[in-house]
C-alpha cells in the first residue's frame, strides 16, 4: 500500500481510505507516516459519483424499458486533490448496470414509482 488519504466527513469523523497516485506534475507532502490530508470533505470527493449515479438512473429508468429496478455498479477511486472518481477496470472503464422487471400478477395493477 502506498498510503493513505484522509477525509473529513461533514460531522467531523475521519475516514481513510488507500491513496491513488495522481499523474499530475506536483505531489502531496504526507505525514512521516505516509497519511495525506485530503483537500475536501469525503461527501464532497463523492459529488461528482453521486452526479453520475443519478444521471444514469435518469437514462434508464426514463426511456421504454421501464425496468421495476435498476441496479448501477461502479468502482470507485479517492485522490487527495481530485476527490473521487469512477475507477477504471479495465482498459475501457468499470461500469456493471442491472434492470430488472417483476412478473406482474393477473388483476394486480403495477406498483407505481417503483
Amino acid at each position: 500500500m502506498d498510503g493513505l488519504v484522509e477525509f473529513k466527513t461533514g460531522d467531523g469523523a475521519v475516514v481513510a481510505v488507500e491513496a491513488v497516485e495522481e499523474r499530475s506534475g506536483s505531489r502531496l507532502v504526507s505525514r512521516g507516516d505516509g497519511t495525506v490530508q485530503a483537500a475536501r470533505t469525503f461527501e464532497g470527493a463523492l459529488d461528482g459519483v453521486r452526479a453520475a449515479a443519478e444521471s444514469a438512473l435518469r437514462v434508464f429508468r426514463d426511456g421504454s424499458l421501464k425496468p421495476d429496478g435498476v441496479e448501477i455498479e461502479f468502482g470507485v477511486k479517492l485522490a487527495a486533490e481530485t476527490g473521487a472518481f469512477i475507477a477504471k477496470g479495465t482498459a475501457e472503464g468499470h461500469l456493471v448496470v442491472r434492470l430488472t422487471w417483476s412478473p406482474s400478477m393477473p388483476g394486480v395493477p403495477p406498483t407505481p414509482g417503483v
